[in-house]
């Protein structure tokens, strides 16, 4: 019984791929594709006319980001702690942008947060009160006092920056 049910299952979907195949093809827009092609020009001459792509929102944020970031300047230059760069500029960039060469990193933007806010988070995270299983990872073998200095660094990278700038 198992095998005449396979069997019939299979004959439906070979003919449904035979229908498809026999309109023009589904992946390949049938008709509908070939109705830029068909556009003339006075002479009754088929030419192609090349429609825009319409930019995705993810394309113009990334183009506002660029121009953002050419007009304050490369803050990626200031330096930064070595726990910076083990722990954090993976996900979030090595200047805390959470971009890196132009496309958006895991990590959300730091640059610009306060010292208080970024250590508000750093003991919430390590407690589970926000979830994140990577944080929480990275932030279980460190202390108070390492998420003071975390903290205090990355609420510099402001000042950093437009020292840098000037």
């Amino acid at each position: 019984m198992k095998n005449i049910i396979a069997g019939i299952a299979t004959l439906i979907v070979l003919g449904l791929m035979a229908f498809t195949a026999s309109k023009g093809g589904a992946y390949h827009g049938g008709e509908h594709g070939k109705i830029i092609e068909d556009f003339g020009d006075t002479m009754g001459q088929a030419k192609k006319v090349e429609v825009p792509k319409e930019k995705s929102d993810r394309d113009k944020e990334m183009d506002a980001l660029s121009a953002l970031r050419d007009k304050a300047g490369s803050a990626g230059a200031f330096k930064v702690s070595q726990a910076y760069k083990s722990k954090c500029a993976s996900c979030h960039g090595a200047n805390g942008s959470g971009i890196q060469n132009g496309k958006p990193m895991m990590g959300p933007k730091l640059f610009g947060q306060s010292e208080a806010v970024i250590y508000k988070d750093l003991v919430e995270f390590k407690a589970g009160r926000k979830e994140n299983i990577i944080m929480k990872g990275l932030l279980m073998s460190l202390e108070d006092k390492d998420f003071k200095e975390l903290a205090k660094e990355i609420g510099e990278f402001p000042a950093r920056a437009e020292a840098l700038n000037k």
